[in-house]
């Protein structure tokens, strides 16, 4: 039987050898293949697969290209590789039996920055992300049509993405060919450096690099640079000469950007990099400071959208906007490049800004000063999550005893409450059962306020739900 849970929002990811199997992999292969096919209907359909370091990933990919092979479709073997070579590798062309062919579809295997024990797959097909209610109607199929029986069948068209994409990194930022100011990076023993420092050697680029052996122990921190305490080792490097850092997640589409002074989050970057482009449109996510859309806004062009890195690659796309970025380091370049999220990529595109003379630190020295509280997470019911969300909507359209004044609420996303003096984010999970929540303020005491008021009203609407329930 499969599990209905590992299908998530954006991509299927879960437990391996519990959620996550050898015998639903094959399935979902198979059934994804001929989901390719009839979105194709061309005489073959060819995929683009790759996997990350993680131990089970290679058992996990030998199970989906059988399934794969079963549905007619032919795999493109990529190896061990980025999640941002991964897409690229399906916009290219490759010579295959004197035939020139592209690509139809992508699926790069990864756990990206879960814990060790969680495996996946992130898919595109005909370069647009596969997720929500197509991810759902695949689990249907599978689900009403498991009992067929898939052999093992590893046939597979190699093909070298890796070469492809370092030779076209090293074209497209030619420019910084002994640029010399020092940086450090750390790769996590994720995948980020099956091809970074290639890149940075043959650019002869002034770099020292942390734990960049691929290694799915990941034996010296986890791969999330979101999470502060991953970062220990990068701080640790930078002092002295050394005022920029880079950091990667497992699967090297989410980056870290790091000065002495700042932890450069991707609303941050979002704004350095516009400054560098022509009157230039771009994506931002509900998160966001209002600080940095306010300054943005000055000469750019912004749209604010959901959470959640297929939302932004999509709506990137439906724009033909320039940039979009998630805070959490999801940074999907259209302007020069193909519009998906890679960390590597956004390296080079950092390094270039200060190239062109761009001082980071004095840039977001010029912000007005806020407090941005981090994310906050409130564990909920799954089933009640959405509701809860639903409730709190109700009750702000009254006013609320002891509640601070509101200016607006934005519903792109949950809900943005806009007060006099910062606002407050509560949404929904997509991947997780979890409420999360997010507050700014001028002060952070004003702040703190805004998150009491909130969180009071989100445990009055949980009361009110469990009775309704008992």
């Amino acid at each position: 039987m499969i599990n209905k849970t590992i299908f998530r929002q954006y991509d299927i990811r879960g437990i391996v050898n519990s959620e996550l199997t050898q015998e639903n992999s094959k399935l979902i292969g198979y059934y994804l293949g001929l989901t390719i096919k009839e979105k194709n209907p061309q005489k073959t359909s060819y995929i683009v697969v790759g996997y990350d370091i993680r131990t089970h990933s290679k058992m996990l990919f030998e199970a989906l290209i059988s399934g794969i092979n079963l549905s007619g479709c032919k795999v493109l073997d990529i190896g061990l590789v980025a999640t941002g070579v991964n897409y690229f590798a399906s916009f290219q062309e490759y010579l295959i039996d004197n035939k020139t062919i592209k690509p139809q579809a992508s699926i790069m295997i990864t756990g990206s920055h879960n814990a060790k024990h969680y495996n996946g797959f992130k898919i595109t097909i005909n370069n647009e992300p596969f997720f929500g209610d197509e991810l759902i109607d695949l689990y249907e199929k599978i689900f009403k049509n498991s009992e067929i029986q898939i052999p093992n069948n590893f046939e597979v068209i190699k093909v070298n993405a890796k070469s492809l994409y370092v030779d076209y990194m090293i074209n497209q930022f030619s420019h910084l060919k002994d640029f010399p100011i020092p940086f450090v990076l750390d790769c996590g023993n994720g995948v980020a450096n099956t091809v970074l420092c290639e890149i940075l050697d043959k650019l002869n680029l002034n770099y020292i690099g942390l734990h960049l052996e691929p290694d799915g122990e990941f034996p010296n921190h986890h791969p999330d640079p979101t999470n502060e305490k991953n970062l220990e080792d990068l701080k640790a490097l930078l002092k002295d000469e050394y005022n920029l850092g880079f950091a990667y997640d497992g699967d090297a589409d989410r980056i870290a950007v790091l000065t002495q002074k700042y932890n450069i989050k991707g609303d941050m970057l979002a704004l350095l990099f516009s400054k560098t482009m022509k009157n230039p449109v771009i994506i931002g996510e509900v998160s966001y400071s209002q600080n940095i859309f306010d300054e943005m806004n000055q000469t750019t062009k912004t749209i604010m959208d959901k959470t959640g890195y297929s939302n932004l690659r999509l709506k990137l796309k439906e724009l033909n906007a320039d940039l979009a970025a998630e805070v959490s380091g999801h940074i999907f370049f259209n302007d020069r490049y193909y519009g998906f999220d890679d960390a590597i990529y956004a390296t080079f595109r950092v390094l270039e800004l200060i190239q062109k003379g761009i001082d980071l630190d004095k840039e977001l020295d010029k912000l007005p000063k806020v407090y941005t509280s981090s994310n906050i997470e409130i564990i909920v019911s799954e089933s009640k999550k959405f509701l809860i969300i639903e409730k709190i909507e109700e009750k702000l359209k009254e006013i609320q005893r002891g509640f601070p004044i509101i200016k607006d609420i934005l519903k792109i996303d949950g809900l943005r409450i806009n007060f006099e003096y910062g606002w407050a984010l509560v949404r929904a999970s997509n991947t997780n059962a979890l409420i999360m929540t997010k507050y700014e303020a001028t002060t952070e005491a004003t702040a703190i306020g805004y998150q009491k008021a909130v969180e009071n009203l989100i445990q009055e609407v949980r009361n009110e739900l469990n009775c309704i329930t008992n």
